[in-house]
Protein backbone atom coordinates (compact mmCIF):
# COMPACT_ATOMS: atom_id res chain seq x y z
CA UNK A 1 0.00 0.00 0.00
CA UNK A 2 2.02 3.37 -0.94
CA UNK A 3 0.78 6.87 -1.96
CA UNK A 4 2.13 8.62 -4.42
CA UNK A 5 2.72 12.61 -4.35
CA UNK A 6 4.58 14.46 -6.75
CA UNK A 7 7.55 16.73 -5.42
CA UNK A 8 6.58 20.11 -5.67
CA UNK A 9 8.19 22.12 -8.32
CA UNK A 10 7.37 26.14 -9.03
CA UNK A 11 8.65 25.96 -12.36
CA UNK A 12 6.44 22.82 -13.22
CA UNK A 13 3.47 24.60 -11.96
CA UNK A 14 4.26 27.94 -13.83
CA UNK A 15 5.07 25.97 -16.98
CA UNK A 16 1.80 23.82 -16.89
CA UNK A 17 -0.16 27.19 -16.56
CA UNK A 18 1.78 28.94 -19.59
CA UNK A 19 0.90 25.65 -21.93
CA UNK A 20 -3.06 26.49 -21.16
CA UNK A 21 -1.75 30.53 -21.64
CA UNK A 22 -0.27 29.55 -24.93
CA UNK A 23 -3.17 27.58 -26.23
CA UNK A 24 -5.40 30.79 -25.53
CA UNK A 25 -2.37 32.57 -27.59
CA UNK A 26 -3.03 30.14 -30.49
CA UNK A 27 -6.62 30.33 -30.18
CA UNK A 28 -7.20 34.22 -30.42
CA UNK A 29 -4.13 34.71 -33.16
CA UNK A 30 -5.42 32.43 -35.42
CA UNK A 31 -9.20 33.75 -34.95
CA UNK A 32 -7.70 37.35 -36.31
CA UNK A 33 -5.51 35.66 -39.08
CA UNK A 34 -9.15 33.67 -40.23
CA UNK A 35 -11.97 35.10 -38.97
CA UNK A 36 -10.90 39.31 -37.85
CA UNK A 37 -12.17 41.12 -41.20
CA UNK A 38 -15.15 38.88 -41.19
CA UNK A 39 -15.68 39.95 -37.22
CA UNK A 40 -15.43 43.71 -38.16
CA UNK A 41 -11.84 44.12 -36.93
CA UNK A 42 -9.36 45.37 -39.16
CA UNK A 43 -11.75 47.71 -41.20
CA UNK A 44 -9.23 50.84 -41.12
CA UNK A 45 -6.73 48.64 -43.30
CA UNK A 46 -7.79 45.48 -43.59
CA UNK A 47 -4.27 43.68 -45.31
CA UNK A 48 -2.13 45.12 -42.44
CA UNK A 49 -4.55 43.89 -40.33
CA UNK A 50 -4.24 40.25 -42.02
CA UNK A 51 -0.37 40.85 -42.04
CA UNK A 52 -0.27 41.60 -38.54
CA UNK A 53 -2.58 38.67 -37.57
CA UNK A 54 -0.24 36.46 -39.10
CA UNK A 55 2.74 37.09 -38.14
CA UNK A 56 1.17 37.08 -34.58
CA UNK A 57 0.56 33.72 -35.34
CA UNK A 58 3.95 32.92 -36.69
CA UNK A 59 5.59 33.87 -33.21
CA UNK A 60 2.68 32.28 -30.92
CA UNK A 61 3.61 29.20 -32.90
CA UNK A 62 7.55 29.64 -32.49
CA UNK A 63 7.70 30.88 -28.74
CA UNK A 64 5.19 28.04 -27.63
CA UNK A 65 7.24 25.05 -28.58
CA UNK A 66 8.83 22.99 -25.62
CA UNK A 67 12.29 23.79 -26.65
CA UNK A 68 11.78 27.32 -26.36
CA UNK A 69 11.61 26.96 -22.76
CA UNK A 70 15.14 25.29 -22.76
CA UNK A 71 16.80 27.91 -25.07
CA UNK A 72 15.55 30.46 -23.85
CA UNK A 73 14.46 30.35 -20.32
CA UNK A 74 11.14 30.32 -18.25
CA UNK A 75 11.06 33.91 -17.24
CA UNK A 76 12.66 35.08 -20.05
CA UNK A 77 10.08 33.72 -22.15
CA UNK A 78 7.33 34.59 -20.25
CA UNK A 79 8.06 37.99 -20.84
CA UNK A 80 8.86 37.55 -24.49
CA UNK A 81 5.14 36.32 -24.96
CA UNK A 82 3.67 38.56 -23.77
CA UNK A 83 5.38 41.75 -24.75
CA UNK A 84 4.77 40.44 -28.16
CA UNK A 85 0.97 40.08 -27.09
CA UNK A 86 0.97 43.50 -26.08
CA UNK A 87 2.58 44.95 -29.27
CA UNK A 88 0.36 42.67 -31.43
CA UNK A 89 -3.08 43.84 -29.69
CA UNK A 90 -1.79 47.13 -29.75
CA UNK A 91 -1.23 47.39 -33.46
CA UNK A 92 -4.59 45.38 -34.40
CA UNK A 93 -6.17 47.64 -32.07
CA UNK A 94 -4.82 50.59 -34.25
CA UNK A 95 -6.14 49.10 -37.23
CA UNK A 96 -9.71 48.36 -35.74
CA UNK A 97 -10.58 51.82 -34.44
CA UNK A 98 -8.56 52.38 -31.45
CA UNK A 99 -10.42 51.13 -27.70
CA UNK A 100 -13.56 50.90 -29.15
CA UNK A 101 -12.40 47.75 -30.77
CA UNK A 102 -12.70 46.09 -27.65
CA UNK A 103 -9.07 44.55 -27.88
CA UNK A 104 -8.07 45.97 -25.26
CA UNK A 105 -10.07 43.53 -22.91
CA UNK A 106 -7.88 40.92 -24.62
CA UNK A 107 -5.04 42.51 -23.04
CA UNK A 108 -6.50 42.45 -19.54
CA UNK A 109 -6.89 38.74 -20.07
CA UNK A 110 -3.50 38.30 -21.10
CA UNK A 111 -2.08 40.54 -18.47
CA UNK A 112 -4.59 38.14 -15.61
CA UNK A 113 -2.88 34.88 -17.13
CA UNK A 114 1.05 36.97 -16.74
CA UNK A 115 -0.02 37.80 -13.56
CA UNK A 116 -0.14 33.67 -12.52
CA UNK A 117 2.87 32.52 -14.69
CA UNK A 118 4.88 35.77 -14.05
CA UNK A 119 7.58 36.55 -11.30
CA UNK A 120 7.39 39.28 -9.17
CA UNK A 121 7.25 42.51 -9.88
CA UNK A 122 7.31 41.93 -13.85
CA UNK A 123 3.60 41.83 -13.45
CA UNK A 124 3.35 45.47 -12.98
CA UNK A 125 5.92 46.43 -15.47
CA UNK A 126 3.49 44.08 -18.04
CA UNK A 127 1.05 46.63 -16.80
CA UNK A 128 2.58 49.63 -17.64
CA UNK A 129 3.61 48.71 -21.30
CA UNK A 130 0.17 47.70 -22.14
CA UNK A 131 -0.86 51.40 -20.84
CA UNK A 132 2.13 52.83 -22.70
CA UNK A 133 0.85 51.09 -25.59
CA UNK A 134 -2.82 52.00 -25.82
CA UNK A 135 -2.15 55.70 -24.52
CA UNK A 136 0.37 55.81 -27.42
CA UNK A 137 -2.15 54.88 -29.86
CA UNK A 138 -4.70 56.81 -28.21
CA UNK A 139 -2.69 59.51 -28.78
CA UNK A 140 -1.84 58.94 -32.53
CA UNK A 141 -5.42 58.90 -33.26
CA UNK A 142 -6.26 62.05 -31.05
CA UNK A 143 -3.35 64.38 -33.04
CA UNK A 144 -3.10 62.30 -36.19
CA UNK A 145 -5.69 62.16 -39.11
CA UNK A 146 -8.53 60.77 -36.79
CA UNK A 147 -9.06 64.15 -34.42
CA UNK A 148 -10.26 61.90 -31.72
CA UNK A 149 -10.01 60.78 -28.51
CA UNK A 150 -11.81 59.41 -25.28
CA UNK A 151 -8.94 60.04 -22.88
CA UNK A 152 -10.76 59.21 -19.90
CA UNK A 153 -11.82 55.77 -20.99
CA UNK A 154 -9.00 54.91 -21.89
CA UNK A 155 -7.59 55.72 -18.33
CA UNK A 156 -9.99 53.71 -17.19
CA UNK A 157 -8.93 50.89 -19.16
CA UNK A 158 -5.34 51.69 -18.53
CA UNK A 159 -6.09 51.20 -14.33
CA UNK A 160 -7.93 48.66 -15.34
CA UNK A 161 -5.21 47.24 -16.57
CA UNK A 162 -3.03 47.14 -13.38
CA UNK A 163 -5.88 45.75 -11.33
CA UNK A 164 -6.03 42.74 -13.17
CA UNK A 165 -2.07 42.59 -13.28
CA UNK A 166 -1.94 42.52 -9.57
CA UNK A 167 -4.98 40.32 -8.90
CA UNK A 168 -3.69 37.66 -11.36
CA UNK A 169 -0.29 38.22 -9.13
CA UNK A 170 -1.70 37.64 -5.93
CA UNK A 171 -4.08 34.47 -7.19
CA UNK A 172 -0.86 32.83 -8.61
CA UNK A 173 0.68 33.41 -5.44
CA UNK A 174 -2.02 31.86 -3.35
CA UNK A 175 -1.72 28.93 -6.53
CA UNK A 176 1.84 28.31 -5.83
CA UNK A 177 1.49 28.37 -1.54
CA UNK A 178 -1.86 26.08 -1.98
CA UNK A 179 0.42 23.74 -4.29
CA UNK A 180 4.01 24.02 -2.08
CA UNK A 181 1.66 22.91 1.07
CA UNK A 182 0.32 19.47 -0.75
CA UNK A 183 3.25 19.15 -1.60
CA UNK A 184 4.64 19.34 1.77
CA UNK A 185 1.39 17.18 3.26
CA UNK A 186 1.22 14.80 0.66
CA UNK A 187 5.31 14.13 1.38
CA UNK A 188 4.12 13.77 5.18
CA UNK A 189 1.24 11.60 4.74
CA UNK A 190 3.85 9.92 2.32
CA UNK A 191 6.96 8.94 4.84
CA UNK A 192 4.24 8.31 7.69
CA UNK A 193 2.27 5.67 5.05
CA UNK A 194 5.86 4.13 4.52
CA UNK A 195 6.45 3.49 8.09
CA UNK A 196 3.41 2.36 8.68
CA UNK A 197 3.43 -0.43 5.80
CA UNK A 198 7.55 -0.95 7.46
CA UNK A 199 5.42 -1.76 11.10
CA UNK A 200 2.99 -3.62 9.31
CA UNK A 201 5.73 -5.57 7.07
CA UNK A 202 7.36 -6.48 10.53
CA UNK A 203 4.53 -7.29 13.00
CA UNK A 204 4.73 -10.77 14.72
CA UNK A 205 0.61 -11.30 13.63
CA UNK A 206 -0.59 -11.59 10.19
CA UNK A 207 -2.47 -8.72 8.51
CA UNK A 208 -4.73 -9.28 5.89
CA UNK A 209 -7.21 -7.17 4.33
CA UNK A 210 -10.22 -8.03 2.16
CA UNK A 211 -12.69 -6.61 0.28
CA UNK A 212 -16.73 -7.24 0.46
CA UNK A 213 -16.41 -10.69 -1.40
CA UNK A 214 -13.44 -11.74 0.15
CA UNK A 215 -10.84 -11.24 -1.90
CA UNK A 216 -7.05 -10.27 -0.13
CA UNK A 217 -6.31 -6.35 -1.11
CA UNK A 218 -3.21 -7.03 1.02
CA UNK A 219 -1.16 -9.02 3.11
CA UNK A 220 1.83 -8.98 5.15
CA UNK A 221 4.53 -11.69 5.16
CA UNK A 222 3.67 -13.51 8.39
CA UNK A 223 0.29 -13.79 7.06
CA UNK A 224 1.51 -15.29 4.15
CA UNK A 225 3.75 -17.94 6.62
CA UNK A 226 0.55 -18.25 8.58
CA UNK A 227 -1.91 -18.85 5.87
CA UNK A 228 0.18 -20.28 2.89
CA UNK A 229 2.77 -18.75 0.23
CA UNK A 230 -0.52 -18.92 -2.01
CA UNK A 231 -1.36 -16.21 -0.44
CA UNK A 232 -1.82 -13.09 -2.83
CA UNK A 233 -4.16 -9.92 -3.88
CA UNK A 234 -7.32 -10.45 -5.82
CA UNK A 235 -7.26 -14.70 -4.32
CA UNK A 236 -10.30 -15.34 -2.46
CA UNK A 237 -9.51 -16.45 1.34
CA UNK A 238 -11.99 -19.24 0.85
CA UNK A 239 -10.25 -21.05 -1.98
CA UNK A 240 -6.88 -20.98 -0.43
CA UNK A 241 -7.51 -21.39 2.84
CA UNK A 242 -11.33 -22.04 3.61
CA UNK A 243 -11.35 -22.87 7.52
CA UNK A 244 -9.45 -19.11 7.61
CA UNK A 245 -12.04 -17.93 6.18
CA UNK A 246 -14.88 -19.71 8.46
CA UNK A 247 -13.29 -18.32 11.44
CA UNK A 248 -12.47 -14.72 9.63
CA UNK A 249 -16.73 -14.98 9.16
CA UNK A 250 -17.27 -16.19 12.68
CA UNK A 251 -15.23 -13.32 14.22
CA UNK A 252 -16.95 -10.29 12.35
CA UNK A 253 -20.27 -11.70 12.94
CA UNK A 254 -19.63 -12.09 16.77
CA UNK A 255 -18.05 -7.91 16.40
CA UNK A 256 -14.73 -8.62 16.33
CA UNK A 257 -14.12 -11.19 18.78
CA UNK A 258 -11.33 -13.78 18.89
CA UNK A 259 -11.91 -17.18 17.20
CA UNK A 260 -9.81 -20.10 17.19
CA UNK A 261 -9.22 -21.79 13.96
CA UNK A 262 -6.91 -24.96 13.56
CA UNK A 263 -5.53 -24.37 9.78
CA UNK A 264 -1.96 -26.65 10.00
CA UNK A 265 -1.41 -24.12 13.41
CA UNK A 266 -3.44 -23.36 15.68
CA UNK A 267 -4.25 -19.24 14.94
CA UNK A 268 -6.33 -16.87 16.75
CA UNK A 269 -8.23 -14.70 14.45
CA UNK A 270 -9.90 -11.40 15.03
CA UNK A 271 -11.72 -9.63 11.65
CA UNK A 272 -12.92 -5.84 12.18
CA UNK A 273 -14.49 -3.91 9.86
CA UNK A 274 -12.18 -1.53 7.75
CA UNK A 275 -14.60 0.95 6.35
CA UNK A 276 -18.03 1.62 4.47
CA UNK A 277 -16.25 -0.04 1.09
CA UNK A 278 -16.88 -3.41 3.03
CA UNK A 279 -13.27 -4.28 3.58
CA UNK A 280 -12.39 -6.48 6.69
CA UNK A 281 -9.22 -6.06 8.41
CA UNK A 282 -8.30 -9.72 9.66
CA UNK A 283 -5.51 -10.02 12.76
CA UNK A 284 -4.01 -13.78 12.61
CA UNK A 285 -2.08 -14.88 15.95
CA UNK A 286 0.58 -18.27 16.03
CA UNK A 287 -0.56 -19.31 19.15
CA UNK A 288 1.50 -22.20 18.68
CA UNK A 289 4.21 -19.99 18.75
CA UNK A 290 2.77 -17.60 21.53
CA UNK A 291 2.78 -21.29 23.62
CA UNK A 292 6.47 -21.71 23.03
CA UNK A 293 7.12 -18.44 24.27
CA UNK A 294 5.25 -18.61 27.20
CA UNK A 295 6.92 -22.28 27.56
CA UNK A 296 10.54 -20.44 27.57
CA UNK A 297 9.83 -18.07 29.96
CA UNK A 298 8.42 -20.97 31.44
CA UNK A 299 11.67 -23.02 31.51
CA UNK A 300 14.05 -19.93 32.07
CA UNK A 301 11.57 -19.06 35.75
CA UNK A 302 12.34 -22.84 36.22
CA UNK A 303 15.85 -22.82 35.04
CA UNK A 304 16.72 -20.26 38.00
CA UNK A 305 14.11 -21.74 40.80
CA UNK A 306 16.67 -25.03 40.12
CA UNK A 307 19.87 -23.80 39.59
CA UNK A 308 19.53 -22.58 43.17
CA UNK A 309 18.00 -25.88 44.41
CA UNK A 310 21.33 -27.55 43.05
CA UNK A 311 23.93 -25.95 44.65
CA UNK A 312 21.78 -27.12 47.84
CA UNK A 313 20.98 -30.63 46.73
CA UNK A 314 24.73 -31.41 46.48
CA UNK A 315 25.84 -31.04 49.70
CA UNK A 316 23.52 -33.48 50.95
CA UNK A 317 24.16 -35.94 48.22
CA UNK A 318 28.02 -35.82 49.07
CA UNK A 319 26.72 -36.92 52.48
CA UNK A 320 24.83 -39.74 50.96
CA UNK A 321 27.80 -40.71 48.57
CA UNK A 322 30.72 -40.42 51.17
CA UNK A 323 27.89 -42.72 53.46
CA UNK A 324 27.50 -45.02 51.12
CA UNK A 325 31.42 -45.65 50.86
CA UNK A 326 31.49 -46.48 54.20
CA UNK A 327 28.92 -48.65 54.38
CA UNK A 328 30.55 -51.03 51.45
CA UNK A 329 33.61 -51.10 53.25
CA UNK A 330 32.12 -53.05 56.19
CA UNK A 331 31.15 -55.81 54.40
CA UNK A 332 27.76 -57.19 55.96
CA UNK A 333 26.23 -58.94 53.22
CA UNK A 334 24.71 -59.24 50.30
CA UNK A 335 21.55 -57.10 50.88
CA UNK A 336 23.60 -54.58 51.87
CA UNK A 337 25.55 -54.49 48.59
CA UNK A 338 22.63 -54.16 46.83
CA UNK A 339 21.45 -51.16 48.95
CA UNK A 340 24.82 -49.87 48.50
CA UNK A 341 24.47 -50.38 44.94
CA UNK A 342 20.75 -48.64 44.89
CA UNK A 343 22.23 -45.88 46.99
CA UNK A 344 24.88 -44.68 44.13
CA UNK A 345 22.41 -45.35 40.76
CA UNK A 346 20.56 -42.78 42.38
CA UNK A 347 23.11 -40.04 43.44
CA UNK A 348 24.76 -40.47 40.08
CA UNK A 349 21.29 -39.86 38.83
CA UNK A 350 21.09 -37.08 40.77
CA UNK A 351 24.24 -35.91 40.32
CA UNK A 352 23.72 -35.85 36.20
CA UNK A 353 20.51 -34.06 36.95
CA UNK A 354 22.22 -31.09 39.07
CA UNK A 355 24.69 -30.38 36.11
CA UNK A 356 22.31 -30.70 33.49
CA UNK A 357 20.67 -28.31 35.22
CA UNK A 358 24.09 -26.46 36.22
CA UNK A 359 24.34 -26.22 32.02
CA UNK A 360 21.28 -24.44 31.26
CA UNK A 361 22.93 -21.33 33.83
CA UNK A 362 25.66 -21.45 31.80
CA UNK A 363 24.67 -21.45 27.89
CA UNK A 364 24.77 -17.71 27.71
CA UNK A 365 28.52 -17.63 28.69
CA UNK A 366 29.91 -19.21 25.80
CA UNK A 367 33.34 -18.89 24.51
CA UNK A 368 33.71 -19.95 21.31
CA UNK A 369 36.90 -21.23 19.70
CA UNK A 370 37.39 -23.34 16.21
CA UNK A 371 38.25 -26.57 17.62
CA UNK A 372 39.50 -29.63 15.31
CA UNK A 373 36.80 -32.27 15.16
CA UNK A 374 38.69 -35.31 14.68
CA UNK A 375 40.96 -35.35 18.31
CA UNK A 376 38.17 -33.54 20.05
CA UNK A 377 36.07 -36.63 19.32
CA UNK A 378 38.49 -39.49 18.99
CA UNK A 379 39.53 -38.07 22.84
CA UNK A 380 35.63 -38.09 23.74
CA UNK A 381 34.98 -41.72 22.23
CA UNK A 382 37.87 -43.12 24.84
CA UNK A 383 36.20 -40.93 27.84
CA UNK A 384 33.38 -42.76 27.18
CA UNK A 385 34.25 -46.25 26.42
CA UNK A 386 36.62 -46.27 30.16
CA UNK A 387 33.17 -45.41 31.68
CA UNK A 388 31.28 -48.04 30.28
CA UNK A 389 31.83 -52.04 29.12
CA UNK A 390 31.12 -51.12 25.93
CA UNK A 391 34.24 -50.65 23.89
CA UNK A 392 35.32 -48.40 21.22
CA UNK A 393 34.31 -50.60 18.27
CA UNK A 394 30.78 -49.68 18.30
CA UNK A 395 31.80 -45.92 16.69
CA UNK A 396 32.88 -45.85 13.07
CA UNK A 397 34.42 -42.30 13.35
CA UNK A 398 34.75 -40.17 9.70
CA UNK A 399 35.86 -36.70 10.48
CA UNK A 400 37.99 -34.61 7.01
CA UNK A 401 41.38 -34.00 8.48
CA UNK A 402 41.50 -30.28 9.57
CA UNK A 403 37.36 -30.18 9.99
CA UNK A 404 36.62 -27.80 12.65
CA UNK A 405 33.86 -26.51 14.75
CA UNK A 406 33.16 -22.99 16.24
CA UNK A 407 31.45 -23.82 19.67
CA UNK A 408 32.64 -23.35 23.25
CA UNK A 409 34.71 -26.11 24.07
CA UNK A 410 32.75 -26.98 27.51
CA UNK A 411 29.02 -26.84 25.60
CA UNK A 412 30.30 -29.05 22.50
CA UNK A 413 32.21 -32.11 25.20
CA UNK A 414 28.25 -32.42 26.77
CA UNK A 415 26.35 -31.91 23.55
CA UNK A 416 28.49 -34.59 21.55
CA UNK A 417 28.79 -36.86 25.04
CA UNK A 418 24.66 -36.71 24.94
CA UNK A 419 24.61 -38.08 21.79
CA UNK A 420 27.19 -40.41 21.35
CA UNK A 421 26.02 -42.02 24.86
CA UNK A 422 22.11 -41.82 23.22
CA UNK A 423 23.79 -43.52 20.40
CA UNK A 424 25.58 -45.76 21.77
CA UNK A 425 22.45 -46.84 24.17
CA UNK A 426 19.95 -48.13 21.36
CA UNK A 427 22.51 -49.04 18.70
CA UNK A 428 22.93 -53.00 17.97
CA UNK A 429 26.26 -53.07 19.67
CA UNK A 430 27.84 -54.49 16.52
CA UNK A 431 31.24 -52.38 15.08
CA UNK A 432 30.42 -49.63 13.50
CA UNK A 433 27.00 -49.68 14.43
CA UNK A 434 27.49 -45.94 15.23
CA UNK A 435 28.59 -43.85 12.64
CA UNK A 436 30.19 -39.91 13.88
CA UNK A 437 30.85 -38.79 10.45
CA UNK A 438 31.29 -34.33 9.33
CA UNK A 439 30.70 -32.94 6.12
CA UNK A 440 31.96 -29.45 5.13
CA UNK A 441 28.98 -26.50 3.66
CA UNK A 442 29.61 -23.71 1.63
CA UNK A 443 30.20 -20.06 3.32
CA UNK A 444 32.38 -21.86 5.92
CA UNK A 445 29.27 -23.75 7.21
CA UNK A 446 29.93 -27.72 8.65
CA UNK A 447 27.66 -30.14 10.33
CA UNK A 448 28.35 -32.76 11.82
CA UNK A 449 26.23 -35.98 11.81
CA UNK A 450 25.69 -38.63 14.66
CA UNK A 451 24.06 -41.79 13.15
CA UNK A 452 22.93 -45.27 14.56
CA UNK A 453 21.56 -48.51 14.08
CA UNK A 454 18.85 -49.01 16.50
CA UNK A 455 15.18 -48.38 16.53
CA UNK A 456 15.13 -44.67 15.78
CA UNK A 457 12.64 -42.34 17.26
CA UNK A 458 9.21 -43.50 17.30
CA UNK A 459 6.56 -41.30 14.64
CA UNK A 460 4.63 -40.05 17.62
CA UNK A 461 7.96 -38.98 19.74
CA UNK A 462 9.98 -37.18 16.80
CA UNK A 463 8.04 -33.62 17.89
CA UNK A 464 8.59 -34.20 21.66
CA UNK A 465 12.62 -35.83 21.78
CA UNK A 466 13.73 -31.94 22.86
CA UNK A 467 11.19 -30.95 24.92
CA UNK A 468 12.44 -31.12 28.50
CA UNK A 469 11.77 -34.26 30.97
CA UNK A 470 10.72 -36.44 28.06
CA UNK A 471 12.80 -39.93 27.99
CA UNK A 472 11.97 -43.30 27.06
CA UNK A 473 14.62 -44.48 28.80
CA UNK A 474 13.98 -45.93 32.85
CA UNK A 475 16.71 -43.92 34.45
CA UNK A 476 16.37 -41.02 31.90
CA UNK A 477 15.79 -37.89 33.48
CA UNK A 478 15.01 -36.08 29.91
CA UNK A 479 16.66 -33.22 30.09
CA UNK A 480 20.15 -34.65 27.65
CA UNK A 481 18.62 -33.62 24.16
CA UNK A 482 17.00 -30.20 25.97
CA UNK A 483 20.36 -29.27 27.17
CA UNK A 484 22.39 -30.18 24.17
CA UNK A 485 19.82 -28.13 21.79
CA UNK A 486 19.79 -24.80 24.67
CA UNK A 487 23.81 -24.75 24.68
CA UNK A 488 23.82 -25.57 20.47
CA UNK A 489 21.37 -22.61 20.21
CA UNK A 490 23.66 -20.55 22.54
CA UNK A 491 26.72 -20.95 20.57
CA UNK A 492 24.97 -20.11 17.12
CA UNK A 493 24.58 -23.44 16.12
CA UNK A 494 21.48 -25.56 15.64
CA UNK A 495 20.72 -29.63 16.69
CA UNK A 496 18.18 -31.05 15.00
CA UNK A 497 16.78 -35.04 14.04
CA UNK A 498 16.60 -35.85 10.60
CA UNK A 499 14.34 -38.08 9.09
CA UNK A 500 16.46 -41.62 8.70
CA UNK A 501 15.28 -44.87 7.22
CA UNK A 502 17.34 -46.84 10.20
CA UNK A 503 18.10 -45.52 13.50
CA UNK A 504 18.12 -42.29 14.29
CA UNK A 505 20.16 -39.56 13.06
CA UNK A 506 20.71 -36.16 15.02
CA UNK A 507 22.42 -33.09 12.55
CA UNK A 508 24.92 -30.26 14.52
CA UNK A 509 25.34 -27.37 12.22
CA UNK A 510 26.90 -24.56 13.20
CA UNK A 511 30.52 -22.56 11.44
CA UNK A 512 34.07 -24.05 10.80
CA UNK A 513 35.24 -20.49 12.42
CA UNK A 514 34.14 -18.15 15.17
Amino acid sequence: MTVETAVFDEGSLRGGSLRYLNLFRLIMAAVFSVFGTTLGLGQEAPVWFVGVSIGYLLLVLGLGFPDAVRHIGLDRLITLQVLVDILALACLMGLSGGYRSGLPMLMMVVLAGAGLVGEGRMVLFYAAVATLAVLVETVSRAVGRHGEGDFFAVGVICIGFFGVAVAGRLLGIRALSNASLAAERGRALNKQQAINDRIIQDMNDGVLVLDGEGRVRQSNPQARALVGEGLAEQIRLRDLAPIVAEGVTASARAGGQRVWVRSGRLLRCRALSAGAEGDTLVYLEDFDEIQRQTQQVKLAALGRLTASMAHEIRNPLSAVTHAADLLKEERRGEMQARLIRIIHDNARRIDGLVKDVLALGKRDAALAEAIPLGPFLTDLIDELSLQEAAGQQVFRLDIPLGLTFAVDRTHLHQIAANLLTNARRYCSGAPGSVHVHGEILGEGGVVLHVEDDGPGVAAEDVHSVFEPFFTTHSKGIGLGLYVARELADANGAILELKRSDRGAHFCLTGRQQP
